[in-house]
């Protein structure tokens, strides 16, 4: 039932007015960037030239208004998580662009601050940055489940407010091998799968009712039976559930098929969909296999060279990736079906996003990892009572802030300190920057950090282990192709983000930046 005085409350900003005040203009020349280059593109795949000089833009801006949303008493919560699916991907799924972006809202600016697998999912399950959950990447010191302290994450706050919660498909990296030592707290039903099989697409594993079990279903459509199901037992349940999803698509798996590309891990679609993508070419933007990446101080990668050979490779695996979304795009679309079947639809929320994004060429990079947008920057999607339909907000928004919001909407206290913010408020608001901390750390494990930084709007600033740093501006260079960071005319600017980077690199909780801006 719908309580409409109900509203959602701004978060506070907590930055200083000193740091604020030196960054929107003030502080003795610390003001407004100089002009920079305007960048254009003869021909598709062309290296850019420098045009004239465009307008000033200064780091931060004023204060956004929040726009408040009514919403449902303890509404049913639904989280949707594909696995190293792309912005670029979600051209190619019709049926998500129709009963979720048509009717919700789609986050032009959804990002995840550490774009690797086990740091984004704890993210979602604590409301908090990598480097205050603990698990910062995927094996090793600092690396994967065990890395992870699973107690008071948001699924236990939810059921201490009254919520059934469920999780269903891929958890965190190395979860379970073989046998079966722990299960998190906070999960009143609980069906992971199990590794390495979570990555064998036609014979995966799930865990149910403390027992591991072989299917011989496809993992897509495996994991939307067990949840659909989920869901029309809820109907008659008189308790709000929290249900997370987690596909495994389009991330690389096996059976090896004849066609896969030698060197290059790739994913496996369903039967039905392989080769409907045949035709489907690499882009041809810029950033696409960069000529020239000398700028690229922080990345070795980003110099490597890309033979024909291995881009015909490259171009297999993007098929492939699309070809893999295609079960997915239709899960989807049963999952609304089925909400709207049993009278569930209109009291619940629907967040579809990805964990990270993923480079299939851009800036000469195959995976993800690395702070340029095509990796930082996910498919984030929310649909929901109270929220315009078919809109899209320039609202930055992180994967660690749904367990805020997720807390917020149920009535729950987290019991962990959130780094992230209810963004409700903010969804159909006027705000298009904010103070996002990123960092990234060796994917075989290690507690030093490859790089730390922040984005604000359409600034990105990163400092490597050496004191190196790369700065780019997204306004003039879409395709992140200048780094600016040793530009002259972009000192000004540079020691601004520097002064917002040392502030907020160990920030927690409260001293975490909260402050949405014009």
């Amino acid at each position: 039932m719908t309580r409409p005085g109900r509203l959602r409350l701004a978060t506070a900003a907590v930055l200083s007015a000193s740091v604020l005040a030196a960054c929107s203009g003030g502080g003795g020349g610390d003001g407004e960037a100089g002009p920079g280059p305007i960048v254009k593109f003869d021909k598709p795949g062309e290296q850019p030239s420098v045009a004239a000089p465009s307008p000033k833009d200064t780091v931060l801006g004023p204060d956004a208004t929040p726009a408040p949303v009514a919403s449902p008493e303890k509404p049913n919560l639904l989280m949707i998580t594909m696995d190293d699916a792309a912005m670029k991907d979600m051209q190619f799924m019709p049926h998500l662009q129709e009963v979720i972006a048509g009717q919700g809202v789609t986050i032009e600016q959804g990002l995840a601050p550490t774009p690797i697998c086990v740091p984004a999912r704890a993210s979602l399950l604590t409301g908090q940055y990598s480097r205050n959950h603990g698990a910062v990447t995927v094996g090793g010191e600092g690396g994967g489940y065990q890395a992870f302290d699973d107690e008071n994450t948001m699924p236990v706050s939810l059921q201490e407010a009254g919520y059934d919660t469920m999780m269903v498909g891929k958890y965190l990296n190395g979860y379970t091998k073989d046998e079966v030592h722990h299960q998190p707290p906070g999960w009143t039903v609980w069906r992971p799968t199990v590794d390495f099989a979570t990555y064998n697409f036609e014979h995966p594993q799930l865990l149910v009712d403390g027992k591991i079990k072989d299917y011989d279903t496809y993992s897509t459509t495996l994991l939307s039976d067990q949840s659909n199901g989920l869901i029309e037992d809820q109907a008659d349940s008189d308790k709000p559930w929290y249900l997370w999803v987690n596909y495994v698509a389009p991330h690389h798996g096996s059976p090896h098929e004849s066609d896969d590309p030698d060197g290059i891990s790739t994913t496996v679609p369903d039967k039905r969909d392989r080769d409907t993508f045949e035709d489907l070419e690499l882009d041809t933007t810029p950033e696409m296999f960069e000529a020239d990446p000398s700028d690229k101080a922080l990345i070795r990668n980003a110099r490597q060279k890309w033979s024909e050979k291995r881009r015909a490779g490259l171009r297999e695996a993007r098929q492939q990736r699309v070809e893999a979304l295609q079960a997915v795009d239709r899960a989807i679309e049963r999952t609304v079906a089925t909400l709207k079947r049993t009278g569930q639809l209109e009291n619940t929320y629907i967040v579809v996003t990805s964990d990270n994004g993923f480079y299939v060429g851009e800036h000469n990079l195959y995976g993800k990892l690395w702070y340029f947008r095509d990796a930082i920057n996910i498919p984030m999607f929310i649909r929901g009572p109270g929220l315009p339909a078919g809109t899209t907000t320039r609202a930055p928004v992180t994967n660690a802030d749904w367990a805020p919001t997720f807390a917020a909407l149920a009535g729950a206290t987290l019991g962990r300190e959130a780094d992230g913010v209810d963004v409700m408020p903010w969804l159909d608001s006027d705000a298009t920057r904010r103070v996002i901390p990123i960092s990234g750390w060796p994917v075989k494990g290690g507690l030093n950090p490859l790089y730390t930084g922040v984005i604000v709007g359409p600034w990105t600033y990163v400092r490597g282990r050496k004191g190196r740093g790369e700065l780019y501006y997204t306004t003039n260079d879409q395709y992140q192709l200048y780094n600016l960071y040793g530009d002259p005319r972009y000192k000004p600017v540079r020691q601004q983000l520097r002064q917002l980077w040392q502030q907020t690199k160990d920030c927690a909780g409260a001293t975490c930046p909260r402050t949405f801006m014009k």
